[in-house]
């Protein structure tokens, strides 16, 4: 999942952004949690159990469409405000309070619905350890399950591990979330999440950087950046056919234009278009090359 991000601070918009895009984040990737809980318990589950595990099948598949459905409002809502704020600087201060109304109002959703998310993900959690302790009865017909590639190692399962670190990163902890996904990778290299973890290392890194610019500590801030840049770049490296890809490519680009490099930033965008065109981020990539191109 991935928000439109401002190549710079627009006047009055940053809590709104920050607000929404940290909303966004939490819900996403805790929805991808709750999709891979339910499908790694539902082999192993009781009939009592799947019958709650069909039950969170549909209340997730209802969220998700919820959280889809905000998420187009959010962006529709924030690419009026970066038009309104460009074509109208002088725009008076009533128009733009109501605009942050709106966003409030999405804003509220989104938490609403990441604490639904939290409730689903507790429950399955649940199912998943009487899922454990109550094996299924033996099939004749039935083949042996796979081994899972996120079986339980050292310390705990590797979800364990990278909840964890996502928590860290939810709250702003950075260094704490950095440390706990370079801790999975090292651990875990071939996980299905392995590509996950280091887009949210390069994400940590590119928030740092706000932060530093935030407080002022410009020569921070641009080596964040600068280290948000080689971190997406990993993911596109070293999981070429992970889903992650489209987005790290996406927040390369906005990373290298906040560093005034446009020349490569244009490169990712259309690298992005070319490979990826049914991607999520497709449209954003095609609008900020225009907005490029039009000298925005």
């Amino acid at each position: 999942m991935l928000d439109p991000e401002s190549t710079g601070a627009l006047p009055g918009e940053g809590p709104v952004r920050a607000t929404l895009r940290g909303a966004r984040r939490h819900v996403g990737v805790l929805l991808a949690l709750c999709v891979i809980g339910l499908a790694g318990c539902a082999d192993v589950a009781g009939p009592a159990i799947q019958e709650d595990l069909a039950q969170l099948r549909q209340d997730v598949n209802a969220l998700t469409l919820a959280f889809h459905r905000t998420r187009s409002d959010t962006e529709t809502l924030l690419g009026q405000i970066d038009r309104r704020t460009r074509e109208q600087p002088a725009e008076s201060q009533k128009q733009l309070a109501a605009i942050q109304a709106r966003t409030d109002s999405l804003s509220s959703e989104l938490t609403r619905l990441s604490g639904r998310v939290d409730e689903l993900t507790q429950r399955l959690g649940s199912l998943s350890r009487q899922s454990g302790a109550r094996p299924a009865p033996p099939a004749s017909s039935a083949r042996p399950a796979p081994p899972s590639p996120r079986s339980s190692g050292p310390g705990g399962p590797p979800t364990d591990l990278y909840q964890a670190a996502y928590i860290d990163f939810s709250k702003g902890n950075y260094p704490l979330a950095l440390a706990g996904f370079q801790e999975f990778l090292r651990r875990y290299p071939t996980s299905d999440l392995a590509d996950h973890a280091q887009y949210w290392i390069g994400e940590a890194y590119f928030s740092l950087s706000r932060n530093h610019a935030a407080q002022r500590q410009e020569d921070k801030a641009i080596k964040a950046l600068e280290q948000a840049v080689q971190e997406f770049r990993k993911v596109i490296v070293n999981y070429p056919r992970g889903e992650k890809v489209p987005t790290a490519l996406y927040k390369e680009a906005l990373a290298l234009l906040e560093l005034k490099q446009e020349t490569p930033a244009r490169a990712r965008l259309e690298y992005l278009l070319d490979h990826f065109p049914q991607s999520e981020e497709a449209p954003l990539a095609r609008e900020r090359l225009a907005g490029l191109k039009a000298g925005r």
